[in-house]
C-alpha cells in the first residue's frame, strides 16, 4: 500500500495544477498569461515548450506544473518560449538563444526536439545551465557520456511505466485484444511501445498487440487528434478494447474514439493523470494512465541551479525514483492494482527487465 499512498498524493498535485491549465486554455494553446506574471528573488527560470505547447494536458503542461512548484518553492521568474509546429532546428537554436542571452538561468527545453540547439547554444554561455527533457547529447564522447559540461540531459524509463499500464490492459480486456498508438515512430516512443507489449505478454502471450504510429518522422505526429482518432477507430472496430496512447495532444482523438466505440471500449492516457482533465464523456473510459514526472525532473532541475550544484549529463528518473508511475483516477483499476504493485516490485528489484525496444 505504500506506493498506492504515494501515487496518491503525487497524483493530486498534479491534478490541481492541470485541471487549473485546462479551464482557462484550449487543446493546444499555448499558456495561461498569469503562470510567469509574478514577481521573485529566486532563479529566473526559461522554459522552451514542444510543438503542441501549453494546453495539452501531458508533456507540456507537466513542465509547467515543475515550473508553478519552483515559482512557489524557490520564488523563481519565469519566461516561455512557444514552438511552432512545423518549425526547424534554427527556430530552436534562436529561441534558446535568446533566452539565455536575456539573462535567464536554467533554460529548459521541453522535448528531445532541443537536443541539437542545446547542443549548439550551450557552449556560447558556459555559465547557464541547459536542460532537454527527454534529450540526448547529438555529438556524444567516444564513451557515450555528454561532452556538454552544461547541459543536462533529463530522460525517464518510459517503458517501466508503459509495462504496468499494458499489465493492466492484459489484466482488464474483455476480448484479448489491445492497441497502442503512438504519434511519432522514433526510438523514444519505441520505449512506450515496448514496455507496454511487455506488460501485456507477461500477464498472457496470447493477447493480441495492435501497433501504430501516427507518422514516421513529422513532428505533426504529436498533434493530430484526427489522425489518432483514425487509427484507435479502427483497432476497435476491429476488436481491440483497450488502446494506449503516446501521443502528446493526438490522444484526444483515440479518447474520442474510445467514447465512439462505447461501454466496454477504453482508453489508457500518457505523461500526466489525463482522467483528471478529460471530458465528461471521455472520463468513463479512460482507465489509467502512464505518469511520466516531467514536473519532478524540471523541478529538480531549477533546485539544482539554485543550489549552486547544477545538473549535467544524463539524468534517468525511473520507477525506483518516482519519476514513472501509474493513475487510480476513477476507480476503473482498483481491484488490480495489488498485481499491478506487484509487477512494480519486480521492476524495481530486477527481477523483472523491462525493454526498450521492440
Amino acid at each position: 500500500m505504500r506506493r498506492l499512498t504515494r501515487i496518491a498524493a503525487t497524483t493530486a498535485v498534479i491534478a490541481l495544477a492541470l485541471t487549473g491549465c485546462a479551464a482557462e486554455d484550449e487543446p493546444g494553446d499555448t499558456a495561461s498569461a498569469d503562470l510567469c506574471d509574478v514577481e521573485g528573488d529566486g532563479p529566473k527560470v526559461a522554459v522552451a515548450y514542444d510543438v503542441t505547447g501549453r494546453g495539452d494536458k501531458s508533456f507540456n503542461d507537466s513542465a509547467a506544473v515543475g515550473i508553478q512548484k519552483a515559482i512557489d518553492d524557490l520564488g523563481a521568474t519565469c519566461t516561455e518560449g512557444e514552438a511552432a509546429p512545423d518549425e526547424g532546428d534554427p527556430a530552436r537554436e534562436d529561441r534558446l538563444r535568446s533566452l539565455a542571452e536575456s539573462g535567464n538561468n536554467p533554460v529548459i527545453g521541453v522535448g528531445f526536439a532541443y537536443s541539437d540547439a542545446a547542443d549548439k547554444v550551450g557552449p556560447d554561455f558556459p555559465e547557464v545551465s541547459f536542460a532537454v527533457v527527454d534529450g540526448f547529447d547529438p555529438t556524444p564522447a567516444e564513451d557515450g557520456n555528454s561532452n556538454n559540461e552544461n547541459v543536462a540531459y533529463l530522460g525517464f524509463a518510459e517503458q517501466e511505466g508503459s509495462f504496468l499500464v499494458g499489465a493492466a490492459a492484459a489484466l482488464k480486456t474483455e476480448t484479448d485484444h489491445v492497441g497502442f498508438v503512438g504519434g511519432v515512430n522514433n526510438d523514444l516512443i519505441k520505449k512506450f511501445e515496448a514496455g507496454f507489449v511487455a506488460g501485456v505478454e507477461e500477464v498472457n502471450p496470447d493477447i493480441e498487440v495492435d501497433v501504430t504510429y501516427i507518422e514516421e518522422e513529422d513532428l505533426a505526429g504529436f498533434n493530430d487528434p484526427a489522425g489518432a482518432k483514425a487509427a484507435a477507430a479502427a483497432m476497435y472496430d476491429g476488436d481491440a478494447d483497450i488502446v494506449y496512447h503516446a501521443a502528446g495532444l493526438s490522444g484526444d482523438g483515440v479518447f474520442d474514439a474510445a467514447v465512439d466505440a462505447g461501454d466496454g471500449n477504453w482508453a489508457i492516457g500518457v505523461d500526466s493523470d489525463q482522467y483528471l482533465t478529460a471530458s465528461a464523456d471521455a472520463k468513463p473510459h479512460i482507465l489509467t494512465s502512464m505518469l511520466k514526472r516531467v514536473d519532478t525532473a524540471t523541478f529538480e532541475m531549477i533546485q539544482s541551479v539554485a543550489d549552486e550544484e547544477p545538473l549535467a549529463s544524463y539524468q534517468t528518473y525511473d520507477l525506483k525514483s518516482d519519476g514513472i508511475s501509474y493513475s487510480t483516477s476513477g476507480g476503473f483499476i482498483d481491484d488490480i492494482t495489488g498485481d499491478i504493485d506487484g509487477y512494480a516490485e519486480q521492476i524495481e528489484s530486477g527481477e523483472i527487465k523491462v525493454p526498450d525496444a521492440p
